[in-house]
């Protein structure tokens, strides 16, 4: 049988595979949809099965070789969609790359048992096949790359744009207390939005600091010990309140809240969970902090209500590299934040042995769900 044939034959065989190995990559893929896993592999494998059978003169073949692919004008391509898609999706580079390789893998593996000998046709058949996928693999690198580095432009952007509001405001205070006359009011007013900016900064550098730690070394270190996780609430809402003092902030507390925690780690958690339910609130309700002792966990919910995460970007959110489309709300929201604090903080958690999850829906607004068992394996 014909490669191209077996293909064609076989996709929801093929994709089944492909759907089940891109569910092991990672986090980004635990709550992926199937739909979302097959992105575009439909597609791009009846336009490899085409390019077996299509006409290709030996200068073409030669230039393929050579790794020069199509000069890219016209309508992109399935492989270079599904490159952007899969970046916006949280996969890393290695990843996709991996996505591809499985696959080559398993059409080989599913063909080659149909074929009784090999002959000239079979032989030109498995050329042409890996040509067409090494070709899809570099139109999915070039269109992911190039949106990982518009998003590391973003990023270092928004950096910019987070930093120069407390800087300015510590500049003013000090051309103030340098040349006006002594104003008690005045200077406690100014010492006020002086600490609330230095906070504010000093959580983005803490938060920039983490995440260079977790890319050299892989994670961030976490020594846990037995404590109440009311020791480390009160202390994230302070800080919260510091930084937000317009936003109202509600906090509960039920059943025994004692398990192994990193204060230090966990009070980042906290704090970046409610910072960030803080910022994309709207008016219509308080930012809600409840803390729960279950049977074998101790659970922390942050509910804001405001703009929904869909659910396609419920996953993404928490790779500081991935900036949705359309993130700001037409407001220019995602301008004041960099977006390293959710990732921080499911690294901190996930270093505790918990979770840390979101729903997002018009009956309960956003809810993030940190969830830290007792005993850690």
């Amino acid at each position: 049988m014909r490669l191209s044939s077996f293909i064609t034959q076989n996709l929801e065989g093929i994709l089944v595979e492909w759907e089940a190995f891109a569910r092991t990559q990672g986090p980004s893929a635990t709550h992926m949809s199937s739909l979302a896993l097959r992105d575009h592999a439909k597609l791009i494998l009846t336009t490899i099965a085409a390019e077996i059978e299509t006409a290709q003169t030996p200068a073409q073949q030669k230039e393929k070789s050579r790794g020069m692919a199509p000069d890219g004008r016209g309508p992109e391509s399935a492989a270079a969609t599904h490159g952007t898609l899969r970046q916006l999706s949280g996969f890393s580079l290695i990843q996709l790359t991996a996505e591809f390789r499985a696959l080559r893998a398993t059409v080989l593996r599913l063909w080659l048992p149909k074929v009784e000998a090999i002959t000239e046709t079979s032989t030109s058949d498995m050329v042409r096949f890996n040509e067409a996928i090494d070709q899809a693999l570099a139109e999915s690198i070039v269109t992911y790359s190039r949106r990982a580095a518009a998003a590391r432009d973003t990023f270092l952007a928004i950096l910019g744009h987070d930093l120069r509001s407390p800087l300015a405001t510590v500049a003013m205070a000090g051309t103030y207390l340098a040349s006006a006359p002594p104003d008690a009011d005045k200077i406690r007013e100014i010492g006020e939005k002086v600490q609330r900016g230095a906070a504010s900064m000093t959580s983005m550098v803490n938060d920039l600091l983490e995440y260079a730690r977790v890319q050299l070394d892989g994670e961030i270190p976490i020594v846990a010990k037995p404590m109440d996780l009311m020791e480390i609430c009160q202390p994230a809402l302070e800080n919260a309140r510091a930084v937000h003092p317009n936003c109202p902030f509600e906090f509960s507390a039920t059943g025994d809240l004692r398990a192994p925690f990193d204060r230090h780690r966990m009070q980042q958690v906290l704090s970046n969970l409610l910072n960030n339910a803080a910022q994309y609130r709207d008016d219509s309700a308080a930012v809600k902090m409840t803390a729960s002792g279950e049977a074998d966990a101790v659970v922390v919910t942050v509910q804001n209500h405001g703009p929904l995460i869909p659910p396609e970007a419920r996953q993404a959110i928490f790779d500081p590299m991935v900036r949705l489309a359309g993130d700001d709300g037409g407001n220019g929201r995602s301008l004041r934040s960099i977006g390293l604090g959710l990732f921080i903080a499911r690294e901190i958690t996930e270093g505790h042995g918990g979770t840390l999850e979101v729903q997002s829906d018009a009956g309960r607004g956003t809810v993030f769900t940190v969830r830290v068992p007792r005993r850690t394996s």
